[in-house]
């Protein structure tokens, strides 16, 4: 049945649009930089619409999973995996990806954990509360700030901290040659990251195998089908064994009286093909995803850079440009780093110094958020998102709970903390890695699972002890 899409909602979806259009001509016409900025724009715009089309959540995902058994989005999501793993094989065999790995170590494990249950408790991943507050959700929104303010307050954390830090931790980092500007040794995450996380080993799948990531067969047979194929394989064969095959099998028996082991096979295909529109917005977000990296990596040529802080400085706006010269720049799908970025920014103008920390002094930088490339593509995802929702009849204004607002700071804090023991999210920390390749992305989301089955079980436990309260003052 076809919803009737409401004349204003079709107005305000079609002035969102023209608001980006605007800005884009508008900061065209005033010099070519900008086009840089206006491809995270419009990257995000699209990644946008397909999360909130898609519904695509990590935190859904995995809670329907656990809490009520029902796979549809843990196996969207894992065929997304795949889909955007062929687009980025693609791309890696060219050689023009902008893709870096990350790490590999028990650390991404641990952070996916403290990820995972903060996701269950807020009610959304990273991502999803993004597109969530496009549809007027004002608990994805406090997640979002919870998100923000989190990790931007944790880079800098010190004081009786840093009486936690193992000491070859701080050895470590001490011998990483940074400059003085950068407080390393006041610093509980610049000596995690500097003292711990910089000396594990970076590789993808290819490299473990002995081939180079931009040939062919690295790309294709090393990260695509056995950094990728496999492990999402593994995964949705875990799925059907354990939630769907029962049911299956149950309804095939009392069809026909038999279940061969052919009928396995239709089972599980049955169970990808009952997430279509979920697989449909992952196809969308594979093609995008690659097809920035090409875009960015072109505009990198064309302008003669290696980062968007060359192009700032070019520009004029070279403040809260890290100690390199460079801001967040990824060149593919990111978030909650730009997030935090924003409210580092607003506590450096109040006077917190933000840039004696390895996270925003050395790596990431604070520019102004208005001229910051990852900063439009979260704004231009949340945009889409508001666009699709309009245009479905599923925008509306919803106001929290008090009970809601607090599990939403709660979750969005433990999220923030498991972004930057990770370097990343369910996007950058898990999505991205592990359809590039990248071990990392999959010791993360193996925490990730593990935290959201942790949360799950947490919070059937905290209903039944409330509704046990409720029905000891009813029988009162």
């Amino acid at each position: 049945m076809e919803i009737e899409v409401p004349r204003k909602n079709k107005l305000w979806a079609l002035g969102i649009v023209a608001f980006f259009v605007i800005i884009s001509v508008g900061t065209f016409a005033a010099h070519e930089y900008y086009v840089y900025l206006q491809a995270y724009l419009w990257f995000g715009f699209i990644y946008g619409m397909c999360l909130q089309y898609g519904r695509f959540c990590f935190a859904s995902a995995f809670r329907d999973l656990f809490a009520v058994g029902v796979p549809r989005m843990a196996v969207g999501i894992m065929i997304a995996t795949i889909l955007f793993g062929f687009t980025s094989a693609f791309v890696n065999a060219t050689g023009w990806s902008t893709f870096h790995p990350a790490p590999t170590s028990i650390h991404a494990a641990i952070a996916g954990l403290i990820f995972g249950v903060g996701m269950v408790f807020a009610g959304g991943c990273a991502s999803g509360s993004l597109y969530k507050s496009g549809e007027g959700n004002g608990v994805a929104m406090l997640v979002v700030l919870s998100i923000s303010v989190t990790q931007s307050s944790f880079v800098d954390i010190g004081g009786w901290f840093n009486k936690l830090v193992p000491k070859s931790w701080a050895a470590s980092a001490a011998t990483k040659g940074l400059p003085d500007t950068i407080n390393v040794s006041d610093g509980w995450v610049d000596q995690y990251l500097a003292g711990y996380v910089w000396d594990q080993p970076v590789l993808r799948v290819a490299e473990l195998m002995g081939m180079k990531t931009d040939s062919i067969s690295g790309a294709f047979l090393g990260n695509l089908l056995t950094g990728v194929g496999l492990p999402a394989m593994l995964i949705l064969l875990w799925v059907y064994y354990v939630w769907v095959k029962r049911n299956y099998k149950k309804k095939v028996v009392q069809e026909k009286g038999v279940f061969t082991f052919g009928d396995h096979f239709r089972g599980f295909w049955s169970m990808i093909t009952a997430s279509k529109r979920t697989s449909i917005a992952g196809l969308f977000l594979g093609v995008a995803c690659g097809l920035q990296m090409f875009v960015i990596e072109g505009l990198r040529m064309k302008f003669g850079v290696k980062n968007a802080g060359t192009i700032l400085e070019r520009l004029g706006y070279d403040f809260g440009l890290s100690a390199k010269g460079t801001v967040f720049d990824p060149g593919y799908w990111y978030v909650t780093t730009q997030e935090a970025q924003w409210v580092g920014w607003l506590m450096q103008k109040l006077g917190w110094n933000n840039m004696d920390n390895i996270f925003f002094g050395w790596v990431n930088g604070i520019p102004n958020p208005a001229f910051n490339p990852a900063d439009w593509m979260s704004v231009a995802l949340i945009g889409g998102a508001a666009v699709m929702a309009l245009l479905h009849g599923e925008f509306k204004w919803k106001a929290p709970t008090k009970e809601l607002a607090i599990w939403a700071l709660i979750g969005g804090a433990l999220m923030g903390i498991g972004s930057r023991l990770a370097l990343g999210c369910n996007v950058g920390g898990f999505f991205v890695r592990a359809a590039n390749g990248d071990p990392s992305g999959w010791l993360f989301g193996i925490g990730m699972i593990g935290g959201a089955f942790i949360g799950v079980k947490f919070f059937n436990w905290w209903t039944e002890r409330k509704m046990a309260k409720e029905m000891a003052a009813f029988d009162l």
